[in-house]
């Protein structure tokens, strides 16, 4: 990124992510996520097995590393309908990419694919201003149709085995592909807390026009926005494939949604502006232990999306509700 103009260089330091008002609307959802855990702990003996910890981890370590990337283009007011869509060439391309090459050169190329897709999103959105549900929308059924063509919809071979080992391995009890979502969290909160593009996304997202009279170069943090996610997609990807061993064009249909569901339980609002990673992370796994939980309690597989619904607009509501009221004191 080139050097900033000093207006520009100001509003980056006078910068934070703004607080959400109040403290009980700050604490309600992980006050809701403990007390859910806490009494899972004592009336459900399966789940306190460290087993089935580990597998809500690592079933849900994707969706995670998916949200991490959503969180991004939601701060700016936006999001990406196509990271399923990049999640599937992604694991197709390693797949084929691996079986030609090198285990190496073949990860480095599908996440360029993912990359590039990104900038596609990122200049169809910022440079010619289509919308995001637009333009990522027709992006992810593009990227779909050519997967499924060069494909005929059939999964893809020729992994070394070692790529499935991995993908199932823990190192200290705890799932690889979980530490690879810790990753990615870490990262992800790193460059929002104390990089100047971190703190451009918010003011971006908080005012584009604002921004812009600020000195910020508004088109290129949301392309950079944008590209970020797709790349967070292509990682989940990577560990969908080291789960799977082959490369599968018809998986990741339901990332797109799960990750805005994800981000936006977790308390963050979709009219861009504010957000934390924390609260991506505490929205994923919330999700995931209540799937988890439904399971363990033997609910049928067709009533748990329609439970699943019903936390989503309980934990939103909660949060929409105490926003309004705080914005009218």
């Amino acid at each position: 990124m080139s050097a900033a103009s000093p207006p520009a260089q100001q509003a980056a330091t006078r910068w934070r992510p703004p607080q959400l008002p109040g403290a009980a609307s700050r604490y309600a959802l992980p006050a809701v996520f403990t007390l859910l855990l806490v009494v899972l702990l004592i009336t459900t003996p399966e789940f306190r097995n460290w087993n089935n910890i580990a597998n809500i981890l690592q079933q849900n370590a994707m969706i995670g590393i998916v949200a991490c990337g959503m969180l991004v283009m939601i701060v700016t007011g936006g999001f990406d309908l196509s990271v399923g869509a990049v999640g599937a060439m992604t694991s197709v391309a390693t797949a084929w990419l691996v079986g030609q090459t090198s285990p190496v050169l073949g990860i480095a190329g599908a996440l360029l694919l993912a990359v590039a897709v990104g900038l596609v999103n990122g200049i169809a959105i910022a440079k010619v201003g289509i919308s995001p549900f637009v333009a990522t929308l027709g992006t992810q059924v593009l990227v779909t149709g050519i997967l499924y063509v060069s494909t005929s919809a059939a999964p893809v071979y020729g992994l070394p085995p070692e790529f499935a080992v991995f993908g199932q391995s823990r190192v200290g009890g705890i799932p690889t592909v979980a530490l690879i979502f810790l990753g990615v969290i870490v990262a992800t909160w790193a460059m929002l807390r104390f990089t100047r593009f971190g703190h451009y996304l918010y003011a971006v997202g908080g005012n584009r026009q604002a921004a812009r009279l600020a000195g910020v170069n508004a088109d290129r943090i949301l392309l950079l926005a944008y590209v970020f996610g797709a790349l967070c997609a292509g990682i989940a990807g990577l560990v969908l494939v080291t789960q799977t061993g082959i490369g599968q064009p018809n998986s990741a249909t339901t990332w797109p949604l799960s990750a805005i569901a994800a981000v936006v339980v977790g308390g963050v609002p979709l009219a861009g502006g504010a957000g934390r990673v924390s609260s991506a992370v505490l929205g994923t796994l919330l999700l995931g232990v209540v799937a988890n939980a439904l399971n363990l309690l033997g609910v049928s597989s067709y009533w748990q999306p329609a439970v699943t619904g019903v936390v989503i607009l309980v934990a939103v509501g909660i949060d929409s509700y105490q926003r309004k009221r705080a914005s009218q004191t």
